[in-house]
């Protein structure tokens, strides 16, 4: 008999994620898994640092991982590979805060201004300059960005461009936002402290829904913040197992779809109209995974990257993957 193969895997708890926590989840023979409920900026039960953990700690065989980051993980030749499978979504307008008192209602306003963000490459980060820039022509240079963390592989940063590190927290950053010393911010995660409605904060763009509503049209997806690394030295042993992956999360997201059958499921009292709204207005499944469907979605980002100084030139997609998945 075989020797199973005993694998730890690290991700965020989301509702495509549950079946992988309550064992709902049917295992092909021969693997095994342990899951750890871990953080990226917020501890969870197993702690945060998720990215770093995979990448520098070897703490994981698997994980979902900033996409920003693995760009550069890959172009550096890091041990990591991935699958196409795409756990976390966003659009950069939804994330994109001012002071309600400001004079700054498009992103044209931003020019010249100060602005927080995590770390230079943090996938969110990457996304809201490079739609500046290349969906608003508001270039992304002739903004002052000031990061809260550190970068996880080092880069130079492009000439002339005005970066300072700032730190603290992102509480910290909707205080200095109150205060008046920065202009923005630009987090994945905003502060509870405005989300909670304590500190005053208001999106860049009013009816940023309607924005991103016209960015989907146009562009055509749901833009990518995390995809799922492995250790490439598994990959290379087990060549089966990208696919066996890919296809758990996919049954993972179809166990997750059922959930919002039932009306009563989310404590969104109108959960389901809003799922059936989104159905509508995407005409597809905007979680869609796969490489050809992602395809141009990933074109994008390696664009954004090289553009912003973080890859040194624009590779193909496919050298991202694990070679039994790009037909999916």
């Amino acid at each position: 008999m075989a020797v199973p193969l005993n694998l730890s895997l690290a991700i965020e708890r989301y509702d495509r994620h549950f079946p992988f926590f309550d064992n709902t989840l049917q295992l092909p023979e021969g693997l095994n898994l342990t899951v750890y409920q871990t953080g990226q900026s917020a501890p969870l039960r197993d702690g945060k640092g998720r990215h770093e953990r995979m990448l520098h700690g070897g703490d994981y065989d698997v994980a979902e991982f900033s996409l920003s980051t693995f760009l550069m993980a890959r172009a550096r030749g890091m041990p990591i590979v991935g699958i196409p499978v795409f756990p976390r979504r966003l659009f950069s307008f939804s994330q994109m805060w001012v002071h309600p008192d400001s004079d700054l209602h498009q992103p044209r306003d931003l020019i010249g201004k100060k602005v927080a963000i995590s770390s230079f490459q943090t996938t969110l980060s990457l996304l809201a300059k490079g739609d500046l820039k290349f969906q608003y022509d508001t270039p992304w240079e002739h903004i002052h960005w000031l990061l809260t963390t550190q970068e996880k592989v080092p880069f130079d940063f492009k000439p002339g461009v005005r970066v300072d590190y700032i730190g603290g927290s992102r509480e910290d950053v909707a205080q200095k936002l109150a205060n008046h010393e920065i202009d923005a911010f630009f987090l994945p995660h905003p502060p509870h402290s405005v989300v909670s409605g304590k500190l005053p904060a208001r999106r860049l763009i009013s009816d940023c829904r309607a924005a991103e509503i016209d960015y989907f049209r146009r562009v055509g997806d749901f833009p990518i913040m995390h995809v799922i690394a492995l250790r490439q030295e598994l990959a290379q042993q087990e060549p089966w197992l990208g696919r066996a992956l890919y296809d758990l999360f996919n049954q993972a997201n179809s166990l997750a779809e059922e959930y919002y059958e039932d009306p009563g499921w989310s404590r969104l009292a109108w959960g389901r109209h809003y799922y059936e709204q989104e159905k509508a207005l995407f005409g597809s499944d905007p979680w869609e995974n796969g490489f050809r469907r992602n395809r141009a979605n990933l074109e994008r980002f390696i664009q954004y990257s090289q553009d912003q100084g973080m890859i040194d030139s624009i590779y193909p997609p496919e050298e991202l993957f694990v070679d039994d998945t790009l037909n999916t």
